[in-house]
Parts: structure tokens; C-alpha cells; sequence
């Protein structure tokens, strides 16, 4: 038994104090480098002055013509001008709300092995397979499906997705209505996200008819990008709002809808994991270029795709069996190559988030790697911890969540929110980090000013970030997790494979 609660990093190892102080001091030093220069420029000038005297200097500045006085005046306003012109126009979150299941969805791990006995195609290879996975799949037997899959056979008709998608957006949209005050009618841009089904009218104009939103509202749908296509939605967004009026406002909506990605029922092990991680879930976000009622500022965005190679590209990829069954083939590779992409990622969000003295590190140490030429030798890994407070991680399976917490060398407390999300809910997709930021505010642990990072994979492959900052602060307790967080976090039984 394995459990994953708050507690303190031990100090066993930890350096002698005069070390740590002398590091301290020197990334001080680093990070704060152009307030540093500013600091002894302007410390040399006022010696300078010292010695010259009141008389100098006075005369040096009656000296000054006043067409040069008027162009150093003039440049700087211009400067100052320009720089406002094309500074990007801020992008706040004003509030979420994550999808409630009711207790009809629940779907225990034994009920969905006895559930799949019963589904005549599937033999005992395909049941003892999904067993093992589910048993190391790190979820627990909170998790939902939608009620046309409790079904014998389970039913993946049209009108089940419609059903589901209409009960998983419109309750949750509902909820954040009521929590942030916002009509309907303040709405301007709507994007939905959603991989497997894009019905038509799309998910975005199901919005549009239920809440009698205005005729002008832009509305874009995202589909086939996977689990990080809600990464990719706030992208989206943000490019939106910054061409938008001043205060304008729009609702992101992520979700999977689980009724139609089919239950495989084919021979195909690689193709039966989906039926064991995907899990009924969805979000509703409100953001807005308006600070007032806002509770996050957008601080960045970083996406990496790396579908140019083959085994990315191949690594998670809907097709058909050779028996003509259709279903999500994920790879062998699916972990290994999540691991490159993510490295691609932290490069490109690194530069913009962490302390100057972590990225010469890390530099340095690529050019070490470089001039010794030796394989063996691994570029510095920089500490994230001092960039961010909070992480939400994907929470697309153990096996994911395993690696990314070994590769930015993070603590059990750091990945919490992740594998509790995954115990309590599964893989929701694209609404997992918001199921895991919910989290977050359930435990009570977000404070101002502080960090977040939001991690989404998905096929294709691709690695996407976003960053945000929280400005206003207070708990959710009448999310998801109402009623449950006072049991976790909880412990997870790892099952030898």
C-alpha cells in the first residue's frame, strides 16, 4: 500500500547552511540581474554627482540644449507608446465549474468486469486483460459512465451522445452561471471541445440554441485533438479575446462523450484500453479581458506537437481492427513518447516561467553535454517548485502520471491533485485538470499570487501548457468533490502486472 498525503521533504541530505546561503544568495543575485545593474548604475552616478558637486552639476545641465532635453523627452513617450500598442491585452478567468455525476453513473471496478462478461464478442483473454489493467489503472470505484453504457449490450447510438453531451454541458454551464453571475446574454464567444464526437449541428450551436445566446457570438468547436484539446480551447480563446471589446466574456466547454467512443469489443489488447481508462466528465470556463470578479490572470500558454514522426503520430490512433471493429489503438510507445514531448514543452514554457538561475543551469549544462560528448551524462533537470505552487497533470493513467512526476522531479504532495482526480473520476480527457484544480480549491490550499500549471496531452502527439496566476482567492466547496474531499487523499494499491 502506497499513500500519497502532505508531508515535509526530508532534510537528511540537505546541504550545510553556508552552502545554502551562498546559493541563495547567488540566485538572488541572478534572477533580480537587470534590477542588480540598475542598482550599481545608479549607485556609480550618485558617486559620481558626490564628487562633482552642486555647482557642476548645475552648470553641466544649463549646458544641455533644450532640443536635446525635448528629444530624450520625446523618445520616451514614444517608446512608451509603442510599448502599450502592442503589450497583449490580459486574459482572466472569472470561474469553472466541473460536471457533477449523479450516484446512477457510478460504475465500480467488479461491476465493469462483470459488466464486459456479459458482452457476447468479448472473450476471457480480452476480460483478464482489462481486469489486470484496471487493477494498476490507479482508479478507484468512484468513477462514472453514462447510462446508455450500463446497457447489455451497452447502446452507442446518436441519441445517447446527444443525451450525454446535453446532461454533462448544460449542468455544468448551469452551475457556472449561478456561481459567477453572468447572464447568458454577456456571453461573446463560445468554444467547445470534444474528440470523438462532432455531431452537427455542433456541440457549440447545442450551447447556442439551449441558452438563446446572441445572434452575434463567435462559436468554434475543437475536435479530434485529444486529451489536451481543452489547453488548446483556452488558447483559442485567449487569441479571441484579445481582438474582442474590452470586457468581453467566453465560455469554454470540455468534455468527452464516453456513449460514443464505443465499448471495443474486439481482440485487439492495445485497443481495449480505452474502454478501461475513459470516464463520463466535463467543464464549463468563463474568461474574460475584465480583472473585476476574475479569480486567475492567464499568465502563458506553450503548445508542442511532434505529429511529424511517425511513432507520435501512430501512438494513440483510431482505426480498425482486422476484424473491422473500430476502436483507439494506444501503444506501447504512448508513454515514452509522452516523456519526449513533454521535454519538448518544458524548453519552450521554461524560458518564460522559471528564475534566471535555473535556465543558465540549464543551459550550461547542454553545453557540457555537448563539448564531452557524453551519452550518459543528462542535461540538468531545473526545479519547477520555484515557478509554481500548484501542477494539474493530465491525469490519463498512473503509468502518465508516474513519468511526468519523475521527469520534473516533483513530490508526492505535487501530484496529489492528479492521482486523486484519476482515483475519484478516471480519465475525463480534456476536463481532468479542471476536476484536479477543483481539487485544489475542495483542500483550500490556493492563496494568492499563488502559480498554476495545467498539463494536457493528446494525440497527435502533442504537449500542451497553460500558466495561470491566482489574483483572488477563496474555496470551491460546492464542486465535485462536495461531499467526498474530507476522504483524501487516499491510499493506492499498486498490483504486480
Amino acid at each position: 500500500m502506497r499513500r500519497y498525503s502532505i508531508r515535509s521533504v526530508s532534510n537528511m541530505n540537505s546541504p550545510p547552511s553556508s552552502i545554502k546561503r551562498y546559493n541563495y544568495f547567488s540566485q538572488l543575485v541572478i534572477n533580480n540581474s537587470v534590477l542588480t545593474a540598475a542598482v550599481l548604475t545608479g549607485t556609480i552616478f550618485l558617486l559620481k554627482a558626490a564628487q562633482l558637486g552642486p555647482a557642476q552639476l548645475l552648470a553641466w545641465f544649463h549646458s544641455v540644449r533644450h532640443a536635446h532635453l525635448f528629444s530624450v523627452t520625446f523618445l520616451a513617450i514614444a517608446l512608451g507608446t509603442l510599448y502599450l500598442m502592442q503589450r497583449s491585452r490580459s486574459v482572466y478567468l472569472v470561474d469553472y465549474a466541473c460536471f457533477r455525476h449523479t450516484s446512477d453513473c457510478r460504475i465500480p471496478l467488479a461491476s465493469f468486469v462483470e459488466h464486459a462478461r456479459q458482452v457476447p464478442s468479448t472473450d476471457d483473454k480480452s476480460i483478464q486483460f482489462m481486469k489486470r489493467m484496471l487493477e494498476n489503472s490507479g482508479i478507484g470505484d468512484q468513477s462514472y459512465l453514462p447510462t446508455a453504457t450500463h446497457y447489455i449490450p451497452p447502446s452507442h447510438t446518436l441519441s445517447d451522445a446527444r443525451d450525454e453531451a446535453e446532461q454533462v454541458m448544460f449542468s455544468s454551464i448551469d452551475d457556472l452561471f449561478a456561481r459567477t453571475g453572468i447572464s447568458p446574454e454577456a456571453v461573446d464567444i463560445v468554444v467547445t471541445n470534444c474528440t470523438v464526437f462532432s455531431p452537427v449541428p455542433s456541440l457549440a450551436d447545442m450551447i447556442v440554441s439551449k441558452y438563446k445566446l446572441r445572434s452575434d457570438v463567435r462559436s468554434v468547436h475543437i475536435s479530434g485533438m485529444g486529451c489536451s484539446a481543452g489547453m488548446i480551447a483556452v488558447e483559442a480563446v485567449k487569441s479571441l479575446l484579445q481582438v474582442a471589446p474590452q470586457g468581453a466574456h467566453a465560455l469554454v466547454v470540455s468534455t468527452e462523450i464516453v456513449s460514443f467512443l464505443k465499448f471495443y469489443t474486439g481482440r485487439n489488447l492495445s485497443m481495449l484500453l480505452p474502454n478501461v481508462l475513459f470516464r463520463m466528465g466535463g467543464a464549463a470556463v468563463l474568461l474574460s479581458t475584465s480583472r473585476s470578479k476574475s479569480r486567475f490572470k492567464l499568465m502563458h500558454t506553450a503548445r508542442t506537437i511532434t505529429a511529424a514522426q511517425d511513432r507520435s503520430y501512430q501512438c494513440a490512433f483510431q482505426q480498425e481492427d482486422d476484424k473491422g471493429e473500430v476502436g483507439v489503438n494506444l501503444s506501447r510507445d504512448l508513454v515514452a513518447v509522452a516523456g519526449d514531448t513533454l521535454q519538448a514543452n518544458i524548453t519552450a514554457i521554461g524560458s518564460l516561467v522559471l528564475p534566471l538561475s535555473e535556465q543558465l543551469q540549464f543551459v550550461l549544462s547542454l553545453i557540457a553535454c555537448k563539448l564531452l560528448m557524453n551519452r550518459k551524462m543528462k542535461p540538468y533537470v531545473p526545479v519547477f517548485r520555484m515557478a509554481f505552487e500548484h501542477f494539474c497533470i493530465h491525469a490519463g493513467g498512473r503509468a502518465v502520471i508516474d513519468a511526468v512526476q519523475r521527469s520534473l522531479r516533483l513530490s508526492d504532495e505535487d501530484v496529489e491533485p492528479s492521482r486523486m482526480t484519476l482515483h475519484r473520476f478516471g480519465n475525463t480527457s480534456s476536463s481532468s485538470v479542471w476536476y484536479e484544480l477543483g481539487y485544489i480549491d475542495a483542500k483550500v490550499r490556493m492563496r494568492k499570487g499563488d502559480r498554476v500549471w495545467m498539463i494536457g496531452f493528446g494525440s497527435g502527439f502533442k504537449c500542451n501548457s497553460v500558466v495561470w496566476q491566482c489574483i483572488q482567492s477563496h474555496s470551491n466547496l460546492d464542486g465535485p468533490w462536495a461531499g467526498c474531499i474530507h476522504r483524501y487523499p487516499v491510499g493506492t494499491t499498486k498490483v504486480a502486472r
